[in-house]
């Protein structure tokens, strides 16, 4: 039965995606605190510049393609598509024959572009990457080689991703990149000494197997199977490739863009790279936890409330995605503004890792942060047209987006902000973005419930008080006794700001009645 989502306050489904969205949050948060102990294995071995510069840049190609092929553009249009099958048909046979369609697909595009990228990668790094050191550019080329294999075993993983979570089937997806980087960790240790910086190939690479073969088993179970169908002549596949062209203009877009960022931090001071590399892996912590989260959850849903033309529901459910977002990553973003340089050193500083490095990373993270929720909200209205079968408007806010970043980066990389500036720009860019995307929406649907929104921003505004007010009482109380690098006592002294500052903003958020604390303690208590 349909939901429907008329009242302020969501139902039982509401609550129960609400629940869902929250263990999926939780996954998602061990993943990104391996994901740090990851980065901080690379900086202790390997530093903030140097070999992990050309580490860093050479792993951001088929990380940035991956959005391509993988969870990015492919998944956009593949979900919409699978959930509606699914909503018109109680079986999934035709789900099943969609999907060996896409991975046949994926086959045929990736096993020679792979081969390609090994036979010319001294071509393709010579046009992506700008080392000036000729060792440095060398090194790229020998890991590139090897490195974009990944790309294969990602996109892959994220077919099943995308079946599973059409499904309702969100942990198990959720918890492979646990796996990841349970890999790339054990590789780096046991083989650094033998392979340098190539033990972080064999972990990049036996992670992407690991992120298939954790899923494989429900994949399975739910009938599917991953045997090839060079039968392209299918319409529901025809129109999933009509909606993936204009989602892969979006991705391809912004992949260029970010590989542009890597290519101007690369020609700047040495261990740029990196600053920006491990800035955008704590800037994704709340991105992904939050915003991925939710969007994972939401995303599917709103793709069956728009094949059954439930526009009311829809309405809600992006107005409530909307208010999500906001209360979770605006704290966030002030935090790391606030705490940014402490958790860096706390985290990174050590070994090779100097106070340079983490005061540059710090600057960077500053500079994302500013947009950390304008990302956030922009990412998840471009699910919502994708959800609705319109693509040309995130198309053109891709354009937009991007033209705005790299014409501002070329400004701001030769200001005194440096590798900050691509960062910062980063955030101009987006929040323009977010804006762009917003007012169409409004349009689309006739509106998004902006008073509710005006609501609980305002209660999201008077628990900010408190909470900022807190960190910077405890910066100043606690000053003295900060000492620089990583240690247990730098940690000890962070954990108390971090801790009180989340304890004073959801004791806030739950005197001030934001729904969705509400909505938890409901549903505990229901339970």
């Amino acid at each position: 039965m349909e939901t429907q989502f008329a009242e302020p306050q969501p139902d039982d489904k509401t609550r129960n995606s609400n629940v869902v969205t929250v263990l999926v949050m939780a996954c998602t948060l061990l993943s990104r605190l391996l994901g740090f102990m990851r980065i901080a294995v690379i900086g202790a071995l390997f530093g903030a510049s140097g070999t992990a510069d050309v580490w860093n840049a050479v792993f951001t190609i088929p990380n940035n393609l991956r959005k391509l092929m993988a969870e990015g553009a492919l998944s956009s249009a593949f979900i919409p598509s699978l959930s509606a099958s699914l909503v018109e048909d109680s079986s999934p046979r035709e789900a099943r024959l969609i999907t060996r369609k896409i991975i046949t697909l994926q086959l045929i595009i990736l096993l020679p572009l792979v081969i390609l990228c090994a036979l010319f990668s001294r071509q393709i790094v010579g046009v992506l990457l700008a080392f000036p050191e000729a060792e440095k550019m060398q090194l790229s080329v020998d890991l590139f080689r090897w490195v974009f294999g990944y790309l294969l075993f990602i996109s892959l993983s994220a077919v099943l991703m995308a079946v599973l979570n059409s499904h309702g089937v969100f942990v198990i997806p959720a918890l492979t990149p646990v796996l990841f980087s349970v890999c790339v960790i054990s590789a780096t240790l046991l083989f650094y000494r033998w392979m340098g910086i190539f033990s972080m190939v064999i972990g990049i690479l036996s992670g992407g197997i690991a992120q298939i073969l954790c899923q494989l088993p429900r994949f399975l179970r739910l009938g599917y199977d991953l045997k090839p169908d060079f039968s392209f002549r299918h319409e529901r596949f025809h129109r999933i490739i009509k909606a993936w062209l204009p989602v892969l203009g979006s991705a391809a877009i912004f992949a260029v863009t970010q590989q542009i960022a890597v290519l101007f931090a690369s020609g700047l001071e040495d261990g740029s790279t990196s600053a920006l590399i491990y800035a955008l892996v704590f800037f994704q912590l709340p991105f992904g936890i939050f915003s991925i989260s939710i969007i994972t959850v939401l995303f599917p849903r709103m793709s069956r409330q728009a094949a059954r033309a439930d526009k009311k529901g829809l309405t809600e459910t992006v107005s409530y995605g909307l208010r999500y977002i906001m209360v979770l990553l605006v704290p966030a973003a002030l935090a790391y503004i606030l705490l940014g340089e402490r958790i860096i050193s706390v985290a990174l500083e050590r070994r090779a890792f100097t106070a340079l490095g983490a005061l540059r990373t710090s600057r960077v993270l500053t500079g994302y942060s500013l947009g950390l929720f304008s990302l956030g909200g922009f990412t998840f209205l471009q699910r919502f047209f994708y959800s609705n079968h319109e693509f040309k408007k995130p198309l053109i806010a891709a354009a937009v987006v991007s033209i705005s970043d790299i014409l501002l980066s070329l400004w701001l990389k030769e200001t005194r902000l440096r590798v900050t500036g691509l960062a910062v720009a980063n955030s101009i860019a987006f929040s323009g973005g977010f804006i762009l995307l917003l007012v169409w929406a409004g349009k689309t649907l006739g509106s998004l419930r902006g008073r509710v929104i005006l609501k609980t921003a305002g209660k999201m505004v008077l628990s900010l008080l408190p909470f900022v007010a807190f960190i910077l009482i405890y910066l100043h109380l606690s000053a003295s006794l900060w000492t620089p690098g990583s240690s247990l006592r730098n940690l000890f002294l962070l954990l108390p700001a971090a801790a009180g500052a989340a304890a004073i903003l959801i004791g806030m958020y739950r005197v001030l009645g934001v729904e969705m604390v509400k909505d938890l303690r409901r549903r505990r208590g229901d339970s």
